[in-house]
């Protein structure tokens, strides 16, 4: 699966960042399939601070690529994605981790270190 995600580069305290389409199991700094743009986050001017290649986005997204939660956020701001259905997946997501943490406070696992103890 693709995923648009962001990339670091720059340097401490002065970073800026890359997007692109990569690979979902690369590494953050792995081989890209394409470059789509970069985002400078610490730029005073807002017109230098974000650059898209908007026909090559939404091919990818349109092959299927997913973003990620901060590239969504940039695309729905420029208004290449519909915000709803972000916000949608999000709400879903969060869900999903209270039913997991809910589960798990209602089935706690014996802690492994009093077992040795009582052995002790």
């Amino acid at each position: 699966m693709v995923r648009i995600r962001m990339q670091r580069m720059g340097r401490r305290h002065l970073n800026y960042f890359r997007i692109n389409a990569i690979e979902k199991r690369v590494k953050r700094d792995g081989q890209v399939l394409e470059n789509l743009g970069w985002y400078n986050p610490q730029a005073k001017d807002k017109a230098k601070q974000l650059h898209l290649e908007v026909d090559r986005i939404k091919h990818w997204l349109s092959t299927g690529a997913q973003p990620s939660d901060t590239v969504a956020n940039l695309l729905v701001a420029q208004g290449l994605m519909d915000g709803a259905e972000i916000k949608a997946k999000l709400e879903k997501r969060i869900a999903a981790v209270k039913a997991a943490a809910e589960m798990k406070a209602a089935n706690p696992q014996p802690d492994p270190k009093k077992k040795k103890e009582e052995k002790k």
